[in-house]
């Protein structure tokens, strides 16, 4: 019988996973003993990451998904039998309020939200029966708000809203659905901002005065994902330095 806490030997869905968070919540449960299955729009990259999985001695298979249509989910799905799903494909743009386009809008709600929403019901009903784990990745601009993200903060406020109703419906099939919101992550991508004046300043506002790191993730996504967390469904777990509780 496995450990508590344990997520060796489960088959683990994780979208967007060619990259940034994603790549790094599928290297981790990889060297956890989970089997993933890597997803995201480009098949080429997508392999890339199984194949760097795989040289590293873990289980790991790519498919082809795009989160916004159902038929490339479910076709993505086919033949599969999960354990559970990290919900981690997203998209944004900065851009203040009155000047996004309405098609840029939808398009960070489709994939953000409605994305969230296909993908987790294509798993719940492969899980049901059995029972699984499904973690979104929220934010904490789901919690709160920051300038010209209007469209990702509402989306994001949406996935904690959506997680706690499929958390809901969902406790029946012993379907467990929770969140993981985000603070501010260093990443290759953003480190050259948060090196400038005003990523100082920022910094400063976060009461542990310093960044998150990737492997600061680590520990509340496996609690999610393993029976350490069975009593749990319908969370929304923060992790961000006590930036939620800042004034």
């Amino acid at each position: 019988m496995p450990e508590l806490g344990s997520i060796a030997g489960k088959t683990i869905l994780v979208t967007g996973g060619s990259s940034g968070l994603g790549l790094h919540f599928a290297q981790t449960l990889s060297r956890n003993g989970a089997e993933v299955i890597l997803a995201a729009r480009r098949l080429d990259a997508v392999k890339d990451a199984a194949e760097q999985l795989r040289a590293e001695g873990g289980k790991a298979t790519a498919v082809r998904m795009d989160v916004t249509n159902p038929d490339s989910v479910a076709e993505a799905l086919e033949g599969l039998t999960l354990d559970s799903l990290v919900n981690n494909a997203g998209v944004t743009t900065t851009t203040p309020a009155m000047d996004i386009s309405a098609e840029d809008f939808g398009s960070v709600i489709d994939t953000n939200l409605k994305g969230v929403f296909t993908v987790a019901q294509a798993a719940a009903r492969n899980m049901k029966g059995r029972g699984g784990s499904i973690v979104n990745i929220a934010s904490i601009l789901g919690l709160r708000v920051a300038g010209a993200l209007s469209a990702y903060a509402a989306s994001k406020a949406g996935v904690v809203q959506l997680t706690k109703a499929l958390a809901l419906e969902w406790a029946r099939y012993d379907i467990r659905v929770n969140a993981l919101c985000p603070g501010y992550i260093e990443t290759p991508l953003n480190r050259d901002f948060f090196a400038t004046p005003a990523g100082e300043a920022l910094v400063r506002r976060i009461p542990q005065r310093k960044l998150g790191q990737l492997s600061d993730l680590d520990g509340p996504l496996l609690l999610l994902l393993s029976d350490a967390s069975r009593y749990m469904t319908g969370s929304v777990i923060a992790v961000d330095g006590g930036h939620l509780v800042s004034s």
